[in-house]
């Protein structure tokens, strides 16, 4: 048990970490929209639908390692507390077309990653 908590730390702080810095990047160099946490969320279903295909269908990857991937580093990385509140002020901002098009974006291409990450899996 304590060998698992050790691993779900660890992979949550990189998760954290790398979700901190690639949503820093993208932003710094796109201004009006949350493209950083559009492409956070979108990478983020496409490794979970990889990782489940890979540990559930191919073998390839452990249930254990699963659990600790998904939860430790996709859990921390994905930012979907983070989605919601960018969509709250573009409507508290009266922003309702660009809410509208960021709740589509974020639902939309999480959908399509999440299927190209399965249909990736099952090609090893």
């Amino acid at each position: 048990m304590w060998q698992t908590i050790f691993w779900l730390s660890l992979t949550g702080a990189l998760g954290c970490l790398a979700r901190y810095g690639l949503g820093g990047l993208i932003q710094k160099y796109s201004a009006g929209f949350p493209y950083g946490t559009l492409a956070i969320n979108t990478l983020a279903c496409f490794l979970f639908g990889l990782v489940w295909t890979l540990a559930s269908e191919r073998l390839i990857i452990s249930g254990h390692v699963r659990l600790i991937i998904l939860t430790g580093f996709i859990g921390t990385f994905s930012t979907f507390s983070t989605f919601v509140f960018e969509t709250g002020q573009m409507l508290r901002d009266t922003e309702l077309l660009l809410a509208a098009v960021n709740v589509a974006l974020e639902l939309g291409a999480g959908l399509v990653f999440f299927f190209l990450g399965i249909m990736l899996g099952k090609q090893f």
